[in-house]
């Protein structure tokens, strides 16, 4: 071993054991060898005697490096030199007698000598090096190695220059032109002629090196001469390939992946019509089965898939009625089998298979009525969108608990079921009845699946039902359409065994609200909605999950159907007793309720439930008084002992201090001011008291940021229901509000301000000019602070603050 080959060594080293610096010295060393005039001739030297893969790699990509950078200052002894001992190292041949030792190397050394081959394709060929393909091609009689080097060279001529799949220059798209113009005239057919001779004697010998002329050769069908292809000899051969038993299941597939490239072929629909019909592929489907290797069914699912988008493109561009029939029947011979991959079999083609069945039913716009077979395949695509939208058993648990591998796995399903849900939309408008009958009997079918079964059937057969409601018009849903009616009393009347998983639960949830408007002009299922809503099926559902989702489709529901739940809301209120008792009672030893998201939720409910002028005054007194009474005390009893609050205890008190604000600003938004201010003024009354009350926490806990914060929301909620009646509270309001407020809370402080004038105008007159010394001082700080600094990009709180003052003058 030399120094040169030492260098290189270091230099790959990954493992640490090496000496930084030494290993600086071994990159400095191999740098300048790359400079010196006899580079090119070291690299041949190395590679036809060291077996060192680092060498080998090294000296190939330093060989790639000089031809592509220094390739126009080269001699053209040099040049011929490089040209003719590279080829060797491919051909197998000696060089100057010396046998190289790259044959016995591993894929990635073969695939950089490939690349080397490509360059000097793309700067000498044809003009300069003509021969290299015709040159080739007599020495893959030496075997399988020569063989698998062609295959290399042809794949990364397709991967660095031909292929349309990656972003190419004005510039290579003029060389690959060039190349591809003079293969044609002078190589492809030789070409061809050396795969299809490879694959015959082969096949059975070595399927590997025939797998890999095979996978070489699809790349090659987009722009050679299809007739080349498609001839007797050739469509036989890759048939017998794809049919025959007991051939590799990887050169089946290879041989299937040719034919999707004669498929996919562009070229005039008449005559693309013509060779879809010919090639009778419906040989091949048989194939699409359990039985069969993975590989083999992906490959076939694939070429099925691509033969099904052909016929059905040609179908829009053929002008005769006769080639018009025949695409229509090619397409009704393959979607059974189109159908029956998508349900059966594990594959990579589901997405192609959406996208045709998509534009497949677009096609069907085009007919009115539809047929009779037209009809039965709409039926088969519905059942197709059931079953991809289906979750795998195998992560039910995960589901259920939402663990790491159910939130990937339900992340995954509902990026997949996007294009689903849009052909199922799709599939709606074209046979509405149609496809309202198959989501009712899958709705049937999974309330009677055996238990194993169970949830992911129902869980499927309910989220159909939530995408047809996405697809309905506001009209059409409230008219009850169809067999909606039915669909709707089906759901609302059904307890599922399941439905205590979270999945099933939370789809059971959303599909309920879903058809809302329904149940708006249908009021007889009111009792049904809150029943599903308030039972252990929602809000006081096993999973927190469910249970916090329920609580907030509960409050979109009362804002939807508002005096119609009148009747209702002394069920309603027994239903919730138990969750506002956890609020209204509230246990400051336990940490349960603390940061608890359902509460301003049901509050928020309640009190657009409550504040409705339709319930009497005197039981509007008596629900209002119950709620915020023990509320207010709870915030009464932890002021009184502020000041001896202990440490552990202070954090948990202060969390529960912040959510009875929170739940009594929710309870608030559902009394207007109308009736606060003007018909029921004891109500108005009553949150006088609070916001008396809740102003307390201000002088208490001046310095406590985000229960300053609550309680300033608050009062912009009274500011719109109490109206003018705020005015005896602001002073004290105000004062404590900026005495401890840090320019971040100044924004909001103004902001209030702003509400104040907005809504009452000169009212506030005297008001703001008592506290207007003290904003103006505060601002004035801010400002000095600000110039004071040595940058303004860490005082943009200071800066909002100067900003929105012109706003309050």
């Amino acid at each position: 071993m030399d120094d040169v080959e030492r260098a290189i060594l270091i230099t790959f080293d990954e493992s640490g054991a090496i000496d930084s610096e030494l290993k600086s010295q071994a990159v400095n060393f191999c740098q300048q060898i790359k400079e010196t005039p006899s580079i090119c001739s070291l690299c041949i030297e190395k590679l036809c005697f060291c077996k060192l893969v680092q060498v080998q790699f090294w000296c190939l990509q330093t060989l790639h490096e000089v031809i592509r950078v220094k390739y126009g200052s080269m001699s053209l002894e040099e040049k011929n030199f490089v040209r003719k001992s590279v080829f060797s190292m491919a051909c197998l041949e000696g060089i100057d007698d010396k046998m190289c030792a790259v044959s016995d190397s591993p894929a990635f050394i073969k695939n950089k000598l490939a690349q080397i081959l490509v360059t000097l394709i793309y700067l000498e060929y044809p003009l300069i090096w003509s021969s290299i393909f015709v040159d080739f091609l007599p020495h893959l009689s030496k075997g399988a190695l020569v063989i698998d080097m062609f295959s290399r060279l042809l794949k990364a001529l397709d991967d660095e220059l031909v292929s349309m799949d990656y972003p190419r220059t004005p510039e290579e798209m003029g060389v690959a032109g060039r190349v591809k113009d003079a293969m044609r005239l002078q190589c492809v057919p030789q070409i061809v002629r050396a795969w299809y001779d490879i694959v015959s004697m082969f096949r059975n010998s070595d399927p590997e090196i025939c797998t890999t002329v095979l996978d070489c050769m699809s790349r090659y069908v987009s722009w050679i001469d299809i007739g080349l292809i498609v001839n007797d000899a050739f469509i036989l051969l890759l048939f017998e390939l794809i049919l025959i038993d007991g051939l590799s299941e990887q050169l089946r597939g290879a041989a299937a992946g040719c034919v999707l490239a004669v498929v996919s072929k562009r070229m005039n629909a008449q005559s693309k019509l013509s060779l879809l019909k010919n090639l009778q592929l419906s040989r091949v489907f048989g194939l699409i089965s359990d039985d069969n290797d993975y590989d083999l069914v992906s490959r076939v699912a694939a070429l099925i898939t691509g033969y099904a988008m052909e016929v059905l493109e040609c179908s829009k561009r053929v002008n005769s009625e006769d080639a018009k029939v025949v695409s229509m029947e090619l397409l009704d011979e393959v979607l059974p089998t189109v159908f029956y991959a998508m349900q059966n079999c594990e594959m990579d083609a589901a997405f192609s298979i959406v996208q045709f069945l998509s534009g497949y039913v677009a096609t069907m716009k085009m007919f009115s009525p539809l047929q009779e077979k037209q009809m039965l395949h709409i039926s088969q695509i519905l059942e197709v969108i059931r079953t991809q939208i289906r979750y795998d058993p195998m992560y039910r648990n995960n589901l259920d608990i939402l663990d790491k591998i159910g939130m990937e796995e339900e992340d995954r399903m509902v990026e997949f079921r996007k294009d689903l849900f849009v052909l199922l939309r799709n599939v709606g408008r074209v046979a509405p009845e149609v496809t309202q009958i198959f989501i009712r009997n899958s709705l049937a079918s999974a309330i009677a699946s055996s238990s194993d079964r169970n949830v992911e059937e129902v869980e499927a057969a309910l989220s159909l039902i939530y995408a047809l409601g996405e697809s309905m018009s506001d009209e059409a849903m409230r008219a009850g359409n169809g067999l909606l009616s039915e669909l709707v009393t089906n759901l609302l009347s059904t307890r599922f065994p399941c439905h205590s998983n979270r999945l099933v639960a939370l789809v059971y949830l959303e599909t309920i609200t879903r058809y809302m408007k329904f149940v708006q002009e249908n009021t007889q299922y009111i009792p049904l909605v809150l029943a599903t809503l308030l039972d252990e099926r929602g809000i006081h559902h096993q999973n927190i999950y469910v249970s916090r989702r329920a609580s907030y489709l509960f409050m979109r529901v009362v804002k939807l159907l508002k005096s119609k739940l009148v009747p209702f809301i002394e069920t309603i209120l027994q239903s919730l007793e138990d969750i506002v008792a956890r609020f209204t009672s509230m246990n400051f030893a336990s940490k349960e309720a603390a940061g608890s998201e359902d509460g301003v939720h049901i509050f928020e409910a309640i009190g657009l439930l409550i504040g409705m002028e339709d319930v009497p005054l005197e039981k509007q007194s008596d629900y209002l008084s119950s709620l915020l009474t023990p509320l207010c005390r709870q915030v009464e009893v932890m002021l009184m002992n502020a000041k001896v609050l202990n440490p552990e205890e202070s954090p948990l008190k202060l969390a529960n201090i912040q959510q009875i604000i929170m739940v009594i600003n929710a309870l608030s938004k559902g009394f207007g001011g109308r009736l606060v201010t003007g018909s029921r003024p004891a109500i108005g009354h009553m949150f006088k008291q609070t916001l008396d009350v809740l102003l307390q926490i201000l002088v208490e806990f001046p310095k406590v940021e985000p229960l300053r914060t609550k309680v300033l929301s608050f009062i912009h909620c009274m500011v719109d229901t109490i109206g003018t009646s705020v005015f005896p509270y602001l002073p004290k309001a105000l004062e404590q509000l900026l005495a401890e407020s840090e320019p971040k809370e100044m924004v909001g402080f103004l902001l209030l301000l702003n509400q104040l004038i907005c809504k009452f105008s000169t009212l506030v007159h005297d008001i703001l000019d008592e506290v207007f010394p003290a904003i103006a001082g505060r601002i004035l700080s801010s400002i000095r602070r600000v110039a004071d600094s040595s940058g303004l990009e860490a005082n943009t709180e200071e800066l909002d603050v100067i900003l929105l003052l012109p706003s309050v003058r």
